[in-house]
């Protein structure tokens, strides 16, 4: 009498169409072909991160230049805010970003974390947070935004990151870096999105409803990113991303549908 045993083996977050079984030294193991960069292809993406690097750096002193009494006078400080991220393979870098909260923002983060719009604790998001400067809520109940909605809304607090993509610390489209606390709170998958530098702008950036995209969610476009990277998906993600902050801008919406978006959520 004999007994055969059937086992389902995958890798989650690889296309099965990238896993094969081979025969190495006597063992049956399981072969996952990732989509690794060619150094020219490596080469052609770091000089286009340089590019828009110094195009968006030149953009952010503008802004600074025209924002940082704004922001001063509004809440006294440094105009720029630092914060700890976690980039590549987990290595801690500063992360500059326009300062848009008052300077307690990140003690009182704890104290408003049942706002927390992501409930599941591995990002931080409120629709209406009292740290950020200028909101306030009047006697009447109703809420006033300030100089700080502006600048979170169009994007505009996120150009100081074109001087981390110059040092090397990010890439312009990739996924976004967490926080430290956020990365302490990560399982595995979530982790391995974070083998590659983290960039400004990605698939979830261009998704009109990012705002209500769960975690997991956010976490599958950013493996399909990685898994079905290419030069032209990065140019195009860059486009529609300035076409956002372009709306924000001038028409107060940055929602955008395309095909472009639709293809990488049916992946």
């Amino acid at each position: 009498m004999a007994l055969t045993i059937h086992l389902y083996i995958a890798l989650q977050g690889v296309d099965k169409n990238m896993q094969s079984i081979e025969h190495i030294a006597g063992y049956e193991v399981l072969t996952a072909n990732l989509n690794l960069v060619e150094p020219s292809k490596a080469f052609m993406k770091r000089a286009i991160d340089i590019f828009v690097g110094l195009m968006g750096s030149i953009a952010a002193g503008i802004i600074i230049l025209f924002l940082g009494p704004v922001i001063c006078l509004q809440s006294p400080g440094p105009i720029l805010f630092k914060q700890e991220r976690i980039g590549e393979n987990g290595k801690k870098f500063t992360m500059y970003k326009i300062r848009s909260m008052y300077l307690d923002a990140e003690k009182r983060k704890a104290e408003l974390a049942a706002s927390n719009s992501h409930g599941d604790g591995m990002m931080f998001k409120m629709d209406f947070d009292p740290r950020v400067i200028g909101n306030r809520i009047l006697p009447d109940g109703t809420v006033k935004k300030g100089i700080g909605y502006f600048i979170r809304k169009t994007s505009i607090d996120e150009f100081p990151q074109f001087f981390n993509v110059l040092k090397g610390d990010m890439s312009v489209v990739v996924t976004r870096p967490p926080t430290v606390d956020e990365w302490e709170e990560y399982e595995l998958h979530h982790r391995a999105r974070m083998s590659v530098k983290p960039g400004l702008t990605g698939l979830w950036q261009i998704c009109p409803e990012k705002d209500e995209m769960p975690f997991e969610e956010i976490v599958e476009l950013d493996t399909n990113y990685i898994t079905h990277w290419s030069l032209g998906n990065d140019i195009r993600i860059i486009f529609r991303t300035f076409r956002i902050v372009v709306n924000s801008i001038c028409y107060g919406n940055g929602k955008l549908k395309d095909k472009f978006y639709t293809r990488f959520t049916m992946l």
